[in-house]
């Protein structure tokens, strides 16, 4: 009697088992979506500026070319001041004091001639604008080396939800593209994920622009220093549900 039971509880189990995955299954039917992936490029003009400019002086001995990169340095920080710059976006970098070697065409060899000091000098400008005044100041006060100019943003998160709210209408356009072809709707989300994100390194301009723009530094001339615009590239992946 009681295997009877047994038996009949196990069958009544299966049966209950089968009509839940039936039920799903006609479920999982009946969800129809389609998938799509949205893609954007926003691009974005620079709102921050970061120089870097060197200090090169030349003398017979380590002492007298640390003491005249010493006042030179001064002096080009101080043009930097004047021109309206924080302190707090002023980063004095390491002193480089070396020998300075030079090619004999007699001898056909490199010798050394004295000594040479080095300073470079970060300063960063929340006005991508002040760029060519600030050249044109530091090269005047004894900066004789520009060694690069770099083009960013000071805040990345407007940028970054721009670029992903565009991708994700671009899906939308492509799901209703496609689902129009085929005389269905499309519904709500069902699901969205972020694929892929992209901010590029902050522009930047090479040792030999930067070079001419010391030559040409008392021009203060601001298409030469012309930053461009940022792209920020962002990807989307929707699943979107379609109704008749």
């Amino acid at each position: 009697m009681r295997r009877t039971r047994s038996i009949l509880s196990l069958l009544v189990l299966v049966g209950c088992m089968a009509s839940s995955a039936y039920a799903q299954s006609d479920a999982n039917d009946d969800l129809r979506t389609i998938h799509v992936e949205g893609e954007a490029t926003v691009q974005v003009a620079p709102d921050e500026a970061t120089v870097r400019f060197g200090i090169v002086t030349r003398a017979d001995t380590p002492e007298a070319a640390r003491t005249q990169n010493g006042e030179a340095s001064s002096a080009a920080l101080q043009a930097v001041r004047d021109a309206g710059v924080p302190e707090e976006q002023l980063q004095m970098e390491q002193l480089q004091l070396r020998p300075h070697r030079v090619y004999d065409e007699e001898r056909r060899r490199t010798v050394e001639d004295g000594f040479e000091a080095v300073r470079t000098v970060r300063v960063t400008l929340n006005d991508p604008d002040q760029v060519p005044v600030v050249v044109a100041a530091v090269v005047e006060a004894g900066a004789n080396r520009l060694e690069s100019v770099e083009y960013g943003l000071q805040d990345r998160t407007a940028a970054r939800n721009e670029a992903l709210s565009e991708a994700a209408r671009n899906a939308r356009s492509k799901a209703e593209q496609l689902a129009s072809a085929l005389d269905v709707q499309v519904g709500a989300v069902h699901t969205i994920r972020e694929q892929q994100f992209s901010f590029p390194r902050a522009l930047q301009m090479g040792q030999a622009r930067a070079a001419t723009m010391v030559e040409s530094a008392s021009d203060a001339n601001p298409e030469a220093y012309a930053a461009g615009t940022i792209e920020v590239e962002a990807r989307v992946s929707v699943v979107f549900m379609l109704t008749p």
